[in-house]
């Protein structure tokens, strides 16, 4: 965790976010969320309805999901703060390069829990750390709106913990399936 005393307050870290350039239309953008919006849309059914938590100023994923036939609602604590989404449950939710931010972990990990129907999916897009010395060197704790991070073992523990399905898919891409009621 970073240090409360050095986080970013709310202006700030808006100024910050409001100079990432995600634009729908970039194709090297829908490169990159494609290693996420690939494995969920083989996973989820058709027509499946999900939440885009985290989403940004300029929801894509969200786009890419939808032109696959898939309902998709959004969620950004600056951007697209309507709460009413999250009193809803989803086939599905997503959340890309977003648990970095999170101030409150485990109350956040909880909600996430709750905003997922039995046997549905969560999808996370976040760098992981390797090792202690790795860390040291990496320049993704740089970023001084990343207040946490996650290993491997931290999100094998979770899983098992809530006694979810994982999968790593590549080096930053996490898929955890809540169990089904039918269990």
């Amino acid at each position: 965790f970073v240090d409360p005393v050095q986080r970013l307050d709310a202006k700030a870290e808006k100024a910050h976010y409001d100079l990432h350039e995600n634009d729908p239309s970039d194709e090297g953008y829908r490169r990159f969320l494609s290693r996420i919006a690939d494995p969920i849309i083989e996973r989820i059914t058709s027509n499946a309805h999900g939440l885009d938590f985290g989403c940004g100023p300029g929801p894509t994923l969200s786009i890419m999901l939808q032109e696959k036939g898939h309902s998709v609602e959004l969620y950004d604590l600056y951007y697209h703060p309507n709460k009413e989404v999250l009193a809803q449950t989803y086939d599905f939710m997503t959340a890309t390069e977003v648990i970095e931010h999170v101030y409150q972990p485990d109350l956040v990990w909880q909600q996430w829990l709750n905003l997922v129907k039995p046997g549905g999916w969560i999808g996370l897009m976040t760098k992981m750390v390797i090792d202690l010395e790795a860390f040291q060197h990496w320049h993704y704790k740089n970023d001084v709106t990343h207040v946490i991070f996650f290993s491997r073992k931290t999100f094998e523990y979770l899983a098992e913990r809530d006694k979810l399905e994982l999968e790593f898919v590549g080096n930053d891409v996490i898929l955890l399936r809540k169990p089904s009621n039918e269990s």
